[in-house]
């Protein structure tokens, strides 16, 4: 194996002239302000725009094939690379980097718990992209810091354009994972989220070989203690269902489950703003204060938000520290799980808006990962696109989807944890048609599932897809817990949902592992 990459270029870039180490929220604000990177708002909050990357590329994606990821990575969901293909690159990113008037270093640690957190450097070209590391991940203390030496390092240069005819990649854009030599490349997008998701997939490599299961959710903790996890993609409800003024927030996006029980990777949100309003999404609508970073929002002349408008992207993004949420758990870590919602915005509008599942319904609904793909998550879609993610975060999983659902199977077994199947998507008919469930709708039901009102309700099976409705929700309309009843046109509910169906047949063919109890709980019909 080619080792010719050494620590000494980072070494020497982090000792080179006007390279600024963990600079306050105060000062990167002020540089990024002067080099013209953002504009502030009315609430000392910096708004940035991310060029035409204003979503995640998983298309330019990379892990090196190596000798130690060779038989570890599960490489029919994650793009290889090669060990040459890196190393060009890392030389002439780290030259790169060399050459420009400032760098700006973020050190500090992905896992709120001690015993399991990852030390990380973070190396920007940009004064903003260091402020959004120091939003979204945790910060050391000042003892932590005069100690801190990294275990992975981001080398993040949206400036440095890849040469696909040259430097081996798909397109300008690039963002690559070395496991062996501890560093990530990032260039040619400025979209902050290919930051925190490189090291969120570093972790979805790391713990699941300390037996620890990371899981791409949001975490909530009652006043009794009782935590709850929100898996699903982005758009499903992750963050807004789980900023919740009555339950106190441990994380909104990445966890990892230990034998001690929860525990947040990051130290801050990447909460979506599109139409964000203090009426419907208070908790976040406050968080929004000084320091925070704000991708891809308007602002006004007067320099108040425009989050009604969509211009630029229907995925904009407002990155901010736990510590501006009131109700947040800080350390933030939890015991183990009572409650598990899984999230899905089904564009069919055929699932029903809350489901009670069985152990073996979670492991399929699980494994599955349905959803649609919200418009502006991903670079090109514009529409809701049916698509199925395995342990709902496929883009971030490296290792085989057996490795995450076996560790979430023994923790649901070991911990007697309820299961859930949230529908946040379409009612009355598919997108187009049909209507977005009201948010109010889906809180209530969640409210009834933590508190207990499910444990002995009486339930209808869901003659396609063999889910357990609850008959009765306090606050909800009957007719709206049966989507079938919500549809004006029967034949077309059913037309659509025998559609569905199908596809989460044809999908779990991928998994010619999983046991025939959990094969035999999904849809019952074709």
């Amino acid at each position: 194996m080619n080792t010719t990459i050494s620590k000494t270029p980072i070494s020497e870039l982090l000792k080179a002239r006007n390279t600024f180490v963990n600079l306050s929220a105060a000062t990167l604000i002020e540089k990024a302000f002067s080099k013209n990177e953002g504009v502030l708002t009315d609430k000392g909050s910096l708004a940035v725009t991310t060029g035409k990357y204003t979503g995640r590329s998983p298309l330019d994606k990379f892990f090196v094939k190596d000798e130690t990821t060779t038989d570890k990575i599960d490489w029919t969901r994650n793009q290889a690379v090669s060990e040459s293909v890196f190393e060009g690159l890392f030389q002439k990113v780290v030259h790169y980097l060399t050459e420009r008037e400032a760098r700006f270093v973020f050190k500090g640690f992905a896992g709120a718990d001690t015993k399991h957190r990852l030390p990380i450097q973070i190396i920007n070209e940009y004064a903003w992209q260091n402020l959004f590391c120091r939003q979204l991940f945790i910060s050391p203390t000042a003892d932590e810091l005069k100690n801190h030496h990294a275990n992975f390092t981001v080398l993040a240069a949206p400036g440095f354009k890849a040469d696909p005819a040259t430097d081996g990649t798909r397109s300008e854009a690039f963002i690559i994972v070395s496991i062996t030599h501890r560093t990530i490349l990032i260039g040619g997008t400025e979209y902050g989220g290919e930051i925190k998701k490189s090291i969120f997939s570093v972790m979805n490599y790391l713990l699941p070989q300390e037996g620890i299961m990371s899981m791409h959710c949001s975490a909530n903790q009652g006043k009794n203690g009782n935590v709850a996890l929100f898996f699903g993609l982005s758009g499903t409800g992750k963050t807004t269902l789980s900023n919740v003024p009555d339950r106190d927030l441990i994380g909104d996006d990445e966890h990892g489950w230990s034998a001690d029980g929860i525990f947040n990777i990051e130290g801050g949100c990447y909460a979506k703003t599109i139409r964000l309003s203090p009426k419907k999404e208070p908790q976040i609508y406050d968080s929004i204060q000084f320091g925070t970073v704000l991708e891809n929002v308007i602002v006004f002349p007067d320099r108040c938000p425009d989050y009604d408008n969509g211009s630029l992207t229907e995925n904009t993004r407002a990155a901010y520290s736990l510590n501006n949420v009131s109700n947040a758990l800080i350390p933030s870590v939890g015991g183990h799980p009572t409650a598990i919602i899984f999230l899905t915005a089904d564009a069919f509008g055929v699932l029903p808006p809350i489901s009670l599942l069985t152990p073996e319904q979670a492991m399929y609904q699980f494994l599955s990962g349905y959803t649609s793909k919200l418009a502006g998550t991903e670079r090109g879609v514009t529409d809701p696109e049916a698509t199925f993610s395995t342990c709902f975060g496929a883009p971030f999983m490296p290792l085989p989807a057996s490795v995450y659902a076996e560790l979430l199977g023994k923790q649901i077994k070991a911990h007697s944890v309820s299961a859930y199947l949230v529908n946040t998507g379409w009612t009355g008919g598919p997108y187009g048609t049909g209507k977005r469930m009201e948010l109010a709708y889906t809180r209530q039901m969640i409210q009834a599932a933590l508190d207990g009102t499910f444990t002995h309700a009486e339930t209808t099976t869901d003659p396609i897809f063999g889910l357990h409705i609850p008959k009765t929700c306090p606050g909800i309309p009957d007719n709206v817990l049966m989507p079938w009843k919500t549809w004006s046109n029967a034949s077309e509910y059913d037309r659509f949902a025998r559609q569905l169906a199908r596809k989460f047949k044809d999908n779990f063919r991928h998994f010619p592992e999983a046991s025939e109890d959990i094969r035999s709980a999904g849809p019952v019909a074709n």
